[in-house]
């Protein structure tokens, strides 16, 4: 896995990018990460073991942001405790938001790994998806979701993020608040009116994200 993500981390090691894939529009790329060594390479201990104090810092602090769709085959889990480390990228953060306090503990607690189709059935991952012979079957899906977010207002989209990620990191009443402050810079744009309008109509809304 490592050795796919030289671009995204910036830390000078010898591995070899498994390729980005241009976007339609040009604004992004996709990176394709995949174990090239087995099926317990997902963070190879034996590189980690040569990175700098430095190195280390800036791979777990990038590590944080990176979020990726798995297919069915992957082979995922939180196996610190198994190597006498406890999670240092977030797990014993996020794990407990996703999951709830008592699963989180048994998944790092024993270091059990889990497949696409079980983390998909514990609600861990949104979707797990049957690799096809080209190896990009998680792109697809991914495409696919984004095409569907595509149509829908960009605006309320933006904030609606905003008002989730920030709600996460704070009580539920802060989290309100936020949430209506998002709700308030809505109101006055084009887009909303757009969709009353088309509510009312009974046909599409055409959003132009003003």
């Amino acid at each position: 896995m490592l050795r796919a993500l030289p671009r995204v981390l910036r830390l000078q090691r010898p591995w070899t990018s498994l390729g980005t894939r241009d976007c339609a529009s040009h604004t992004g790329r996709e990176i394709q990460v995949r174990s090239l060594a087995g099926p317990d390479q997902g963070a190879d201990l034996k590189e980690r073991e040569q990175m700098s104090a430095v190195e280390v810092g800036v791979f777990v602090q990038r590590l944080r942001g990176l979020m990726s769709e798995i297919a069915s085959s992957a082979v995922m889990g939180l196996i610190e405790t198994t190597r006498g480390l406890l999670p240092g990228a977030g797990g014993t953060q996020r794990l407990p938001r996703c999951l709830g306090v008592a699963l989180a503990k048994e998944l790092i607690f024993t270091g059990r790994r889990l497949n696409g189709v079980q983390a998909h059935e514990l609600g861990l991952v949104n979707h797990a998806v049957a690799q096809n012979e080209e190896g990009d079957a998680a792109y697809h899906r991914a495409l696919a979701l984004a095409q569907e977010i595509l149509p829908q207002a960009p605006i309320a989209v933006r904030l609606g993020k905003v008002a989730i990620d920030l709600g996460m990191e704070v009580d539920i009443a802060a989290g309100m608040a936020i949430e209506g402050m998002c709700y308030a810079q809505n109101i006055p744009t084009q887009d909303r009116l757009e969709g009353m309008v088309a509510f009312r109509e009974k046909r599409l809304p055409k959003f132009v994200g003003k």
